[in-house]
């Protein structure tokens, strides 16, 4: 066994209750990632990794899927990873409605993000958020709540059409420069037992560093699903894991 293998052999001690032999986010080309999908599968056989979720970015405009499809199985012909064929699909409204590509039937995993705040008309980036947080119109308590409620809404929605992943919960609350202790206890109830109804399982990005250490007790405690997530747009970020050994 190599010095990389046993790496992450180590660091799966270090973090109990996640297989980090397992990645269940990364990009690729497709869409924010900048390797192909065999250079990726390379890299995660290096990392000593077992399974690899693909979760490119997607939207009602995307026409790629079918070849991103197309490229994962003919990868899984050269590999002894498992591979899945997944996409991240964005929640732009707080009834949870989802951003999703024409065609689904090639999924068989979406990743569930919030990146911007949901409202009635679709989301608000986050510098918007900040400019309204600023201006009183918008309180840190209304934002944690929209976010959980929507998020809670999508896994929902989502989980109707495949098995679902949260992506990075509540990390839009630090991007908006909010503490992730604006999501009160209470409400973080609300979200494992959504996950917990749904099946959905919860991201612990690498990349992202989220969520928090508390959110991540809290939903460990409630017997949610936890799965480790570079969230990697390079190969060589593939299953590599710092923030995941300390959390």
């Amino acid at each position: 066994m190599g010095a990389e293998r046993e790496s992450v052999m180590d660091a799966t001690l270090l973090a109990p209750g996640l297989d980090l032999r397992s990645d269940a986010h990364v990009h690729t080309g497709f869409a924010a990632g900048r390797d192909s999908v065999g250079v990726v599968v390379s890299a995660a056989d290096r990392a000593g990794l077992r399974s690899l979720t693909f979760a490119d970015q997607v939207s009602p405009d995307t026409t790629w899927l079918s070849a991103y499809a197309d490229a994962v199985r003919r990868a899984r012909h050269r590999t002894e990873l498992s591979l899945r064929v997944g996409a991240e699909v964005e929640v732009v409204r707080e009834d949870g409605w989802l951003a999703w590509p024409a065609d689904l039937g090639h999924l068989e995993v979406v990743s569930v993000a919030v990146s911007g705040l949901p409202l009635a008309d679709g989301p608000l980036g986050p510098r918007q958020v900040r400019a309204e947080l600023a201006a009183g119109r918008l309180t840190a308590d209304r934002v944690a709540e929209i976010v959980v409620t929507a998020t809670v809404k999508g896994i929902e929605r989502a989980s109707r059409y495949a098995p679902v992943q949260l992506a990075r919960p509540l990390c839009l609350l630090t991007q908006v420069g909010l503490d992730e202790s604006a999501a009160s206890d209470e409400v973080l109830d609300v979200l494992a037992a959504a996950c917990r109804a749904t099946g959905a399982a919860v991201e612990v990005s690498e990349a992202w560093r989220s969520p928090a250490p508390r959110v991540v007790a809290t939903l460990r405690e409630a017997g949610v699903t936890l799965i480790a997530a570079s969230d990697a747009r390079y190969a060589a970020e593939v299953g590599r894991w710092q923030y995941l050994r300390r959390v």
